[in-house]
């Protein structure tokens, strides 16, 4: 009794301990993995409205959420051919900023039914083409005087020289400073926005070409007097400017390192081994102190009212903008140097 029952008992034990295994039955079968569910894609909706009538212009659909404002505009772009992107301002609201376009849908403050409104930044022109008009101009119409073409005085002077070295030594620090610029257009500067608008050259181009005749006109007329104090003021003047001018180069080159090219990335500008950087230290945008410490040897070189005035609206609106720079600074860092001003240490 006791040996059947321990015989009975034992396939239990085979199949429940695995010590054996019943004849002509498999082991115990493997599950097969579950397949990972993909999460699904919430496509947007975007509708495009005009930012002054309110109409309705584009409707875009399953629109991705990691799409940009940039790839947005190319979207409105294609119902819309006359507007092309970099004539686009895309907005959240009729009369807030525009987004900027590596701004993601998907982070913006609003629904799967995104609303955007338009607005026409008119025809656009790119910043390089600008400056090498605007830069190009005074420097040929500076020429124009010291040569003294015909219709400019009279007749009698026409393409004489001055008997002055002041006015030769001015004629090629005004030219080597539009070289300058000319240069630093084409193979320094990295734009954070390609274009402008096309109305704006004209606006330019105004200002420098008229200051430029203006100065040009009396600096190389034949009454020009040299400056009061002689050589001792002109080579004064002389180290002044070429010591801003090159600064100016210096910090032109600093805030090009900072981007990589083809990017928009911002970053804090500190001093570099260059000395001429070190006013990092102290202002914000030190590339306008040294243009402001440029015309002003220009100013102490020729001793003309007209280049002074040039100067005087140059600062006031290198201010503007110095301002504003480091504004937005001070916005986007929190960390952002506290000692710096905007453009003259300790007082502007």
């Amino acid at each position: 009794m006791d040996t059947l029952a321990l015989e009975a008992t034992q396939p239990k034990k085979a199949a429940n301990g695995g010590v054996g295994a019943v004849p002509g039955t498999s082991g115990p079968s493997k599950r097969k993995p579950a397949k990972k569910t993909k999460k699904a894609v919430v496509f947007f909706e975007v509708e495009i409205l005009d930012a002054k009538t309110k109409d309705k212009l584009c409707f875009l659909d399953k629109v991705e959420p990691n799409a940009t404002i940039g790839e947005i505009k190319s979207m409105f772009h294609k119902s819309h051919p006359q507007w092309y992107p970099a004539r686009q301002s895309i907005r959240l609201d009729p009369k807030g900023k525009s987004l900027k376009d590596e701004d993601v849908l998907q982070h913006l403050p609003v629904g799967t039914t995104a609303t955007f409104y338009f607005r026409d930044l008119g025809a656009q022109i790119s910043w390089v083409t600008v400056f090498l008009t605007e830069y190009a101009g005074p420097l040929l119409i500076y020429l124009m005087f010291y040569f003294r073409v015909p219709f400019i005085y009279a007749p009698k002077y026409d393409f004489t020289t001055s008997q002055h070295w002041v006015v030769h030594l001015a004629c090629m620090c005004h030219s080597f400073h539009y070289v300058k610029r000319l240069l630093e257009t084409m193979f320094v500067h990295r734009f954070s926005h390609g274009t402008m608008p096309l109305r704006n050259i004209f606006k330019n181009c105004t200002y420098y070409w008229g200051f430029a005749a203006w100065m040009a006109y009396y600096i190389n007329h034949p009454l020009y007097t040299p400056p009061i104090y002689g050589e001792q003021q002109i080579r004064l003047a002389l180290i002044l400017f070429l010591f801003c001018q090159i600064g100016n180069f210096s910090i032109h080159i600093a805030l090009r390192n900072l981007r990589p090219p083809g990017s928009k990335t911002r970053k804090i500008p500190y001093p570099t081994k260059n000395p001429f950087t070190w006013v990092f230290l102290l202002v914000s945008c030190p590339n306008y102190t040294y243009e402001l410490g440029s015309w002003l040897g220009f100013t102490l070189m020729t001793q003309c009212l007209p280049v002074a005035f040039f100067t005087l609206v140059g600062f006031i609106q290198m201010t503007v903008w110095a301002k504003g720079k480091h504004r937005s600074y001070l916005k986007e860092f929190r960390d952002y140097p506290k000692l710096r001003s905007p453009i003259v240490p300790f007082v502007l």
